[in-house]
């Protein structure tokens, strides 16, 4: 089968984390015996800001993903082009309303492939005219990145059909690996428009400081308060991180904490985001702000700490310190649960269910 995926971008990672599960994803597919490529802009803007960030950061892409293809497109006649001979496109929201529309025109005149969108994103629910714009009227389906993204899809009538189709982990790439603890906490994320300013404060900033514990930060997008913020934590901000040296960092802390943002918290219950799956992949304790598993995606309490306040955070990173015992079972009931459910494997394996069931309608509405 021949699948073209429409991405911002395959090849950049910076403020981009829908590449993580694309990635994998693309992977899978290829080594199922499928021809996989990826499009995209030739000058996104994640990809302008990865090559001010690191200039050899693309160089490195190929060779952390030897097998994957990127190919660049500078107008939609171009993208287009790449429609030829396809069995399946999918295109990521993150793309213009008129790439969107384009795609779906080819398909609506006599295009064999079958089409779907793909959400990944909070903007269903917090900025719902924008999304509204994207014309999806010859697309076949909607790939949505959990239930509660997948329910505001067909209340508003946007898509034929919508699928739950949650983000994964890499397990190709994230694993556990043997090194030295040389650090306590590690936090890998961006700080992005103020939408968990308070939460980090609350829940991993403020405790670790009281705790006297050492603190790594990766990430981009930090303003300057924020840095100074760090700065009198005492940690150590390292800026951009390659995705692919993820397990790395994690392998060298004793625990990590995930501190979801404001939007999957108040009105997305049970979109936990892919940085949870990637680290539980990599077999680190893990300490979690709340938020609502409402579809049942992990064994709370077993897989990680969910926390309630800054001080059940603190008692939770001194319990795993003081603890190895606790702090090995966690780790290991955190991958345990990854590998039975949330692999890249199984999202492809959920892929083609539901290119299974769009064959399925599409004969009987030939019958």
């Amino acid at each position: 089968m021949r699948i073209v995926y429409f991405t911002h971008s395959l090849v950049s990672d910076w403020n981009h984390g829908n590449a993580h599960f694309l990635r994998g994803v693309l992977g899978e597919l290829i080594a199922r015996g499928h021809d996989a490529v990826a499009w995209e802009p030739a000058d996104s803007w994640s990809r302008n800001n990865l090559r001010q960030a690191a200039p050899d950061a693309e160089a490195g892409f190929g060779k952390d993903f030897p097998q994957l293809k990127a190919h660049a497109y500078t107008s939609t006649e171009d993208a287009e082009a790449a429609l030829d001979g396809a069995d399946l496109v999918i295109v990521h929201e993150w793309n213009t309303p008129e790439l969107v529309a384009a795609i779906g025109r080819r398909r609506a005149q006599g295009g064999r492939f079958t089409l779907l969108f793909h959400d990944t994103h909070h903007r269903a629910v917090s900025d719902p005219e924008a999304m509204g714009v994207y014309d999806l009227g010859a697309y076949d389906g909607v790939l949505a990145f959990g239930e509660a993204v997948r329910a505001v899809y067909e209340a508003r009538g946007w898509g034929r059909r919508v699928w739950s189709w949650h983000e994964a982990a890499d397990t190709r790439i994230f694993q556990p690996l043997d090194r030295e603890k040389t650090g306590d906490a590690v936090w890998i994320g961006n700080w992005g428009d103020d939408e968990r300013t308070a939460e980090l404060e609350e829940f991993l900033f403020g405790p670790v400081e009281r705790l006297g514990l050492g603190l790594t930060v990766h990430g981009v997008r930090y303003p300057d308060e924020a840095l100074d913020r760090l700065k009198r934590a005492g940690a150590d901000y390292r800026g951009w991180l390659p995705n692919a040296r993820a397990p790395e960092v994690f392998a060298q802390h004793r625990f990590t904490v995930h501190v979801p943002r404001r939007f999957y918290v108040e009105a997305l219950p049970g979109v936990p985001t892919i940085r949870p799956f990637e680290a539980l992949a990599c077999g680190i304790p893990l300490i979690s702000a709340p938020w609502q598993d409402a579809e049942g995606l992990f064994r709370i309490g077993q897989d990680f700490v969910m926390v309630e306040n800054g001080q059940e955070a603190q008692a939770a990173m001194k319990r795993i310190l003081s603890d190895p015992g606790y702090a090995g079972s966690l780790a290991e009931s955190g991958r345990e649960t990854i590998l039975a459910r949330h692999t890249c494997a199984h999202r492809v394996d959920e892929l083609l269910a539901v290119l299974g069931e769009i064959d399925g309608m599409k004969e009987a509405a030939a019958r």
